[in-house]
């Protein structure tokens, strides 16, 4: 279960590190940054309440 956990972070950062630049790039402007990081919050934490439901 433990090392489960540990792949599944590791590819979470994997994509965060892939990801990261182009998102960065194309939000530009502080306002459309902090909405997007936002959205993006919303989206991780409704997976994580689900997949502890689970």
């Amino acid at each position: 279960m433990v090392m489960q956990e540990i792949m599944s972070a590791v590819f979470l950062l994997a994509v965060l590190f892939l990801v990261l630049p182009s998102f960065l790039n194309t939000n530009s402007k502080i306002k459309q940054l902090i909405q997007n990081i936002s959205i993006w919050a919303i989206i991780v934490l409704i997976i994580v309440v689900i997949l502890n439901l689970i």
